[in-house]
């Protein structure tokens, strides 16, 4: 009976797993590597792969999730092809005129990620924690009418119960203030945190939230993004986080090393409106439209900016493109720093070819990991950038988190996306992208200083891994679409 029992069950879940494998191939339409990915993890594992599935699985991309109003969606596209008719006709006067030649990715940007492009900016750029939070909170005390963060990762601990003091004692003053954060990333955070800060009048929401108490459905898809917006006028973005170890406080990473922008002019105003959409997806409490969050900027900067939204409710893939299209216009050198290097393959054959041609490829990682199956997989692909003549250094002062690309000294990329999978399709991602030969520049010189804290992998190094390292990155490198 027992043995009846078992064949008739074993029969079941192979047929429930063949339809389910049909389902993943022939309706779902994914990327083939990441349709792969899940045929290995439902054939090996068919019923924990079945509830890895339902949880990591779904495809928001069919989903609608934004909602935008019909008026503001009609002047959001009259604006937009405003602007793509004047690129069209060359009718842009460049501030910088080195950035000419960038014209293609501008329109890119404009076309496919609806990413206006402005040149009124100023930009700081922080690379230490302390110096960030400083500005940021010095900000804040100046805030007059409202006050918007979004991070993936708060805690409750020495930084973040400072920056919640001064957002307390500004809504205590009548300024609006809002604080969104990732319920996965924030997962330690506990409500009471925001209780000063809800009693003083402000405002507190996740991203994402589970609806039943330990299962998330959609725990694979996180707000990844890390924007905080004053009165209109100031913005921050890039990839500072909230928490002591963004200081260099953790004894495990030691030295935090980041990359992030302070932003004044009409760049931010597009930021604005990025956290407003992600505030209405999350908040029970949606923000009505009010021009005053748009305000007239006064701005004495120079600077051309384009900010570039992606998220898995999109398929058209943004950041990735622009990071592409960035590669693809190289004729110096390629400066990369990400902590994690999971490349489809269209972005480590775009990094591959440039190495190839000729152009100098250099690519930073940290040389201690945090997730060590994420650090394997960004291991196995080193081989593919050295091959083709690239160098890649790896970060020994501390942990290095930059997202940071910069190509001969006149564009760079600085945001919240990683080089790899998961930026690209599941996180919900925000980059600057910056054309000044200035301020990229500045960006050249901080990756050229960093590489003094730096231990290069040359080829023979990399060939001289043990059979075990080489066994992890094999088996994490066929997950890594999924990881």
């Amino acid at each position: 009976m027992l043995w009846w029992l078992y064949n008739h069950f074993t029969t079941v879940v192979l047929l429930f797993n063949l339809l389910l494998a049909a389902a993943v191939i022939f309706l779902e339409r994914r990327n083939v590597g990441v349709t792969w990915a899940w045929l290995m993890v439902l054939l090996f594992i068919p019923v924990i792969g079945f509830i890895l599935y339902l949880v990591f699985g779904q495809n928001l991309s069919k989903v609608k999730l934004y909602k935008i109003s019909r008026e503001t969606s009609l002047v959001i596209k009259a604006i937009i092809e405003g602007q793509r008719r004047a690129y069209l006709h060359n009718d842009i006067q460049f501030h910088d005129p080195a950035m000419v030649p960038y014209s293609n990715l501008i329109y890119m940007n404009l076309s496919s990620g609806f990413a206006l492009y402005t040149q009124d900016n100023e930009v700081e750029i922080y690379t230490d924690g302390h110096d960030k939070f400083d500005a940021l909170i010095r900000d804040i005390a100046s805030a007059k009418l409202h006050i918007h963060l979004m991070y993936y990762i708060v805690k409750d601990d020495e930084i973040g119960r400072r920056l919640m003091s001064a957002l307390v004692e500004r809504a205590k003053a009548g300024v609006e203030v809002r604080f969104l954060y990732d319920h996965i990333g924030s997962s330690r955070l506990r409500g009471a945190y925001f209780s000063d800060l809800i009693q003083a009048g402000g405002h507190a929401a996740s991203f994402f939230p589970s609806k039943i108490p330990y299962l998330n459905f959609r725990v694979n898809y996180r707000n990844h993004r890390k924007l905080a917006i004053i009165d209109g006028a100031v913005g921050y973005i890039g990839g500072f986080n909230i928490g002591d170890e963004y200081l260099g406080l953790d004894k495990r990473f030691g030295y935090w090393r980041d990359t992030h922008l302070r932003l004044r002019g009409s760049s931010v105003l597009q930021m604005q409106a990025q956290f407003l959409l992600d505030w209405n997806l999350a908040s029970v409490t949606a923000i009505p439209e009010n021009p005053g969050y748009f305000p007239v900027v006064e701005s004495e900067g120079q600077v051309g900016v384009q900010i570039v939204s992606s998220g898995p409710n999109n398929t058209a893939e943004q950041i990735k493109n622009a990071y592409i299209k960035m590669i693809h216009s190289a004729k110096e050198y390629i400066y990369i720093q990400t902590p994690y290097f999971i490349p489809d393959e269209s972005v480590l054959t775009a990094i591959r070819l440039a190495a190839l041609s000729g152009v100098e490829v250099i690519l930073m990682l940290p040389a201690v990991p945090d997730h060590k199956m994420v650090y394997w997989a960004s291991y196995s692909y080193l081989g593919d950038v050295l091959d083709a003549g690239g160098r890649c250094m790896l970060y020994t002062k501390g942990f290095l988190h930059a997202k940071t690309i910069v190509v001969d000294g006149k564009i760079a990329s600085v945001g919240t996306a990683n080089v790899d999978i998961r930026s690209f399709k599941l996180n919900f991602e925000a980059n600057a992208i910056v054309y000044d030969s200035g301020a990229a520049g500045q960006l050249k010189a901080i990756f050229e200083q960093d590489m003094n804290n730096c231990r290069e992998l040359t080829p023979e190094g990399y060939a001289a891994r043990s059979r075990l390292q080489r066994f992890r990155e094999s088996f994490t490198r066929l997950l890594s679409p999924i990881l």
